[in-house]
């Protein structure tokens, strides 16, 4: 017997609908990198997406098609993610950051039909082009800076011709609405394709008190990309709650105090990198923190020695885990049952792991390849996932990327605490072993940043002819320290097993990152690929 209720297709646009009318004048404000600040609300995102779906009409470009993305984060770009899905296409945001190959081949295989662009990138999408036959039209988010495309001016020009009196394209809850890639570290970047459908499930578990604890009142100020990961799934969650959102052009960590400070900022989001570069201007101003009411950080582990900082600043910390393939948010440190009865440092622990699965989403530890199983209370092995908004295949390609349960391979090396919590240990690629004994490259990292000298760390395996391989430390001092090796690995004594400290450390001017922000493992091992270490 089927329900008697109505049918109500969970599609992006409606949150957008629900946004402008309940929460229409609740501002959308844009911290351009020019120095200016432009406001705009829901109602009026909602006007110049409706504008986009006439434009994009006119261009024939149908439902189905991708429409893609070269931008960093402001209301423009905002406007265009609820266009480009309210128009039936399907939403493709290009990382910047990546080399220009590896833009070409994802540009191509998505069979972009239509990109717009930031006037920084202009140059960047000259190169592009040629190479790129798919695409038919461009045109640049800021007015009046190029000539792109026949649109002269800009995109306000070219939505300024359309009236906005307009219906969003109707269509199936199923049908795909945003593609993101991954950053194809060991290989070819893999397409992610979401549907309406999911992106509004992973909204409805994400503005939950557990998680985000979005509300009307909320302000939220993602410094992760639009570009990065659904945003996080940002854009969906505010408009689901009619939250304010401020949008900056640019990290510089001074701008986004200001912000912070001068918009009411309740909510901020972004990696760890983030906070480490927060946290030295206001050691380097003696500004206080931001009166922020939660920090949200993912990406990569948050040492403890973040934590702690942002938890005696009064700031609730939610670190999620999750990836490009779930959307991305897979688990959240929400407070168990007992934390009002739970010590400061115990808290502090709690929130240094990457929390339980959210609903909709289950994860689990397996042995990993040549392992044998380990059913102790907090056995480590290869971390799977699945759920109602995880990846089933990849774009284009023809087979599952799951196996017949549904459960896909992350990559990450984990384990399961007794109380549920995910302790995220390492990716099986970054993996240390040594002497037949695995090493995480990821405590030894979050123990180095621990001291105060220690702006960032990484760690990789370096070939010896003995253990098959050890530990190099690459590490970026705090401007102005002259911290030793000597001194480093004394703190580390104690603070990891004996054994697991490096038998060499480096110390850089900086360490390589990928598109998405992480540190790049891939071209340090490549950069120290005939290093020594010392006998």
């Amino acid at each position: 017997m089927l329900g008697a209720m109505q049918e109500w297709d969970l599609r992006v646009t409606g949150l957008l609908d629900h946004a402008a009318r309940e929460h229409g004048s609740r501002e959308v404000v844009t911290q351009w990198a020019d120095g200016s600040r432009t406001r705009t609300d829901w109602s009026g995102i909602r006007r110049d997406a409706l504008k986009m779906v006439q434009a994009l009409r006119r261009l024939d470009i149908y439902p189905g098609d991708r429409v893609a993305t070269l931008a960093m984060n402001h209301a423009r770009h905002l406007a265009a993610w609820f266009g480009a899905t309210g128009a039936g296409c399907v939403l493709h945001t290009l990382n910047p950051r990546l080399f220009e190959e590896q833009l070409v081949w994802i540009i191509n295989h998505a069979d972009d039909r239509v990109l717009l662009y930031d006037a920084a990138f202009h140059p960047l999408v000259e190169r592009l082009l040629p190479r790129c036959p798919s695409v038919a039209r461009t045109i640049c988010f800021d007015s009046g800076a190029f000539a792109s495309g026949s649109f002269g001016g800009g995109f306000d020009d070219w939505i300024g011709r359309e009236d906005g009196e307009a219906l969003w394209t109707p269509g199936a809850e199923r049908e795909a609405c945003m593609l993101c890639y991954t950053s194809g570290t060991t290989g070819d970047p893999k397409g992610v394709l979401y549907s309406h459908r999911s992106n509004v499930l992973h909204t409805l578990a994400m503005v939950a008190p557990s998680c985000l604890d979005l509300a009307p009142r909320s302000c939220v100020l993602p410094v992760v990309p639009m570009f990065h990961a659904n945003n996080w799934g940002l854009p969906w969650a505010s408009a689901a709650v009619g939250a304010k959102m401020v949008w900056s052009q640019t990290n510089d960590p001074q701008v986004l105090c200001d912000l912070m400070r001068e918009e009411g900022v309740s909510h901020v989001a972004g990696v760890p990198t983030v906070w480490f570069a927060l946290f030295e201007h206001l050691e380097r101003t003696g500004a206080a923190m931001p009166p922020i009411r939660q920090a949200l950080s993912g990406g990569a582990a948050v040492p403890a020695s973040v934590v702690e900082r942002l938890m005696r600043a009064g700031v609730r910390v939610v670190q999620a885990w999750g990836m490009t393939e779930t959307s991305p948010i897979a688990t959240m440190t929400y407070e168990p049952a007992d934390w009002d009865e739970m010590s400061f440092e115990e808290q502090v622990a709690v929130k240094s792991f990457q929390g339980r699965p959210v609903y909709g989403s289950e994860v689990r530890v397996v042995a990993l390849e040549g392992e044998a199983a380990d059913d102790g209370p907090a056995a480590s092995g290869a971390l799977q996932v699945r759920g109602a908004w995880t990846v089933r295949r990849y774009f284009g390609a023809e087979e599952d990327c799951t196996d017949g349960e549904q459960w896909f391979d992350t990559g990450d090396v984990a384990s399961l605490l007794p109380d549920g919590s995910l302790r995220i240990t390492d990716r099986t690629k970054d993996l240390i072993k040594s002497g037949g004994e695995w090493i995480s490259s990821v405590e030894l990292e979050n123990a180095a940043v621990a001291h105060p000298d220690v702006m960032e760390a990484a760690a990789i395996g370096i070939f010896h002819p003995k253990w098959d391989e050890r530990p190099l430390l690459v590490v970026v001092r705090r401007e102005g320290s002259e911290l030793g090796e000597r001194e480093l690995l004394a703190f580390l004594a104690g603070k990891v097993a004996r054994w697991w400290l490096p038998d060499a450390i480096e110390f850089l001017a900086d360490i390589p990152h990928t598109g998405s922000g992480k540190i790049s493992k891939k071209d340090l091992r490549d950069r120290f690929r005939d290093y020594r270490l010392p006998v």
